[in-house]
């Protein structure tokens, strides 16, 4: 963002990307300065402090339900929580079931990269079945481990305003997800209900990898598990 301390995310980090893209999408519906960002901590909160908007961090896992908090004091505001895959699925996956179920009006963006990135690799509950981590040095099993989350599953049948998945490893996906993202805004500011937008980001320091590396690693190997697509459109709440 320009005028601003550039991000401090790692070299090929995907975060980067999805955090210009979101703030490209609430430049151009002009709402720049009626709009909120709440921040989880880790690798997510880097953003924070590269954008010229309106933005606040509390605890860990806790982005959904400080949004929630503050839109429905603000309901004119546009109103988005920004966290990774480790903040969501597992520290605060009892905000992101109840969130949904009661299908408040807020957006909630999960940048997921299948580890807890900020705290050395940890496993996640989105990292992938053999994927070797801190916490997995041998590669996650079922048997031991359980089976990888997917939100897509998690969300089906439940009536939220929108859900779709994106993802930073091509320009076609990058244009795509910009446009779930914009399209989950407007669901909001049209008072719609829920929308969640995941978006699927490399790890190059913690996968053991080059930037190029990690961008093979998606298309071969992310992807395929976690497919880039709109799930639910809904209508108005």
């Amino acid at each position: 963002m320009q005028g601003l301390p550039p991000h401090t995310a790692c070299q090929g980090c995907g975060h980067g990307i999805a955090g210009r893209i979101i703030y490209e999408v609430i430049e151009e519906m002009g709402m720049s300065s009626n709009c909120v960002a709440f921040h989880d901590l880790a690798c997510g909160a880097n953003m924070l402090f590269a954008q010229k908007g309106n933005g606040f961090s509390g605890a860990h896992g806790r982005a959904i339900p400080t949004a929630t908090g503050f839109k429905r004091t603000r309901p004119d505001m546009l109103v988005f929580s920004y966290a990774g895959d480790g903040a969501t699925y597992s520290i605060g996956m009892q905000h992101t079931i109840h969130t949904a179920l009661r299908n408040e009006n807020i957006t909630a963006i999960v940048v997921n990269n299948t580890n807890f990135g900020m705290t050395g690799g940890q496993m996640s509950p989105a990292t992938l079945i053999g994927q070797k981590t801190t916490s997995s040095p041998k590669g996650r099993t079922a048997e031991l481990n359980g089976n990888p989350i997917d939100i897509t599953e998690v969300y089906s049948g439940m009536k939220i305003a929108y859900l779709a998945r994106g993802s930073v490893d091509s320009v076609a996906n990058i244009n795509k997800t910009k446009a779930y993202i914009r399209k989950a805004f407007e669901k909001q500011m049209a008072g719609c209900g829920f929308s969640f937008v995941e978006i699927m980001a490399p790890c190059p320091t913690n996968w053991g990898m080059t930037a190029l590396g990690s961008i093979k690693r998606m298309q071969d190997e992310v992807l395929k598990l976690y497919p880039v697509g709109e799930y639910i459109d809904g209508g108005a709440k």
